[in-house]
């Protein structure tokens, strides 16, 4: 056969198509463009999902939620764990049991760190994980919690004039029951100590209660609580618990010099309209936290919900046999481990 002249054997293949061009490999010859496959996925709006990784925005989302419960975890088992020892130290734990719930600070304080750890355990974790279930509690939390301080604002504001006539009474049971309750002697005496005051209206409020009376036969008759002296220390490091120790008997010019005279009732409501405000700011600030938790919160179980949708709609995809597909066990394994992490 003569030099230039092609084999008929040559010039086609079993087909009847010509054969490849020199150079040319299965691989080189194919488009490069992307598999029919490959192009549904993208127009079906997969490419996140195909390449295993979650949005940067609702990674931003998970980051913000997990660091602000994990810190508020924190406060909360703090609180908690302030609580349980408060009632360690005074037995309430031990002789509550088979008796009503004592009316005890501590107790609130245990119940709210209880409640607060809780919920902000739970957006923790709904953030690390990726847990649709555990956000949903949480923002039902928070939407508790919301509530709940609604009706307390609301309460507060509608009965202050009532709050505000109820003090002076409220300070005068305070006094009568002053030896009866560790609480309650240490928020007069902190309340004394803080606004330099004695008593309801005068020192000689101080008669109502029965040990502090200068009828009474105890060691404490006609003397005060060293909260109303005017220096407890005594240059000491410690309280003088003694410094009070007969100012009952005596005239108002000699009283002076060692107790205060001017009762706490007015003192105590200059206090409380002059700090309202900026309680009312504090009350603010913890519900705008609060409100864009639950935003944060509800954003990305909108975006779980997204992801989850993808994966199945991969799944159906690659069900559907999508022509073309040169991987389709990977894609398939791909998209379940997608299902998975939502």
């Amino acid at each position: 056969m003569e030099e230039g002249e092609r084999s008929p054997l040559l010039s086609q293949d079993a087909g009847g198509q010509e054969p490849p061009l020199a150079g040319s490999s299965p691989l080189t010859s194919r488009h490069p463009g992307p598999a029919p496959w490959e192009d549904q996925a993208r127009r079906a709006g997969l490419g996140g999902v195909l390449a295993c990784c979650f949005p940067w925005g609702s990674s931003c989302l998970k980051c913000l939620i997990f660091l602000s419960n994990f810190i508020f975890s924190l406060l909360s088992l703090l609180a908690l764990a302030i609580g349980l020892w408060g009632l360690a130290v005074k037995g309430s734990l031990g002789s509550s049991w088979g008796h009503p719930l004592p009316a005890d600070p501590m107790l609130g304080l245990v119940l709210g760190g209880l409640a607060f750890s809780a919920v902000s355990l739970a957006g923790c974790l709904g953030a690390l994980c990726e847990n649709a279930f555990l956000l949903r509690c949480f923002s039902g939390g928070i939407l508790a919690f919301l509530v709940l301080e609604a009706v307390a604002g609301a309460l507060v504001v509608t009965f202050w004039g009532q709050l505000q006539d109820d003090l002076e009474h409220v300070l005068r049971m305070a006094i009568t029951h002053y030896q009866d309750d560790p609480d309650l002697c240490f928020l007069i005496d902190q309340v004394q100590l803080g606004l330099q005051c004695c008593g309801v209206a005068s020192y000689q409020d101080w008669q109502w209660n029965l040990y502090f009376n200068c009828s009474s036969p105890g060691v404490q008759a006609c003397s005060l609580p060293a909260s109303c002296c005017i220096d407890p220390w005594e240059d000491g490091a410690s309280v003088n618990d003694q410094c009070g120790f007969g100012a009952l008997g005596l005239d108002e010019d000699a009283a002076q010099r060692v107790v205060h005279l001017e009762g706490c009732g007015p003192p105590l409501l200059q206090w409380l309209h002059s700090n309202i405000w900026a309680a009312g700011g504090y009350a603010i600030v913890v519900v705008v936290v609060q409100g864009a938790e639950l935003l944060l919160a509800t954003q990305l179980v909108r975006a779980l919900a997204v992801h989850k949708r993808a994966a199945e709609s991969l799944l159906h995809l690659l069900a559907s046999g999508a022509p073309g597909s040169p991987f389709p066990h990977t894609a398939h394994l791909l998209a379940n481990a997608a299902m998975v992490r939502v």
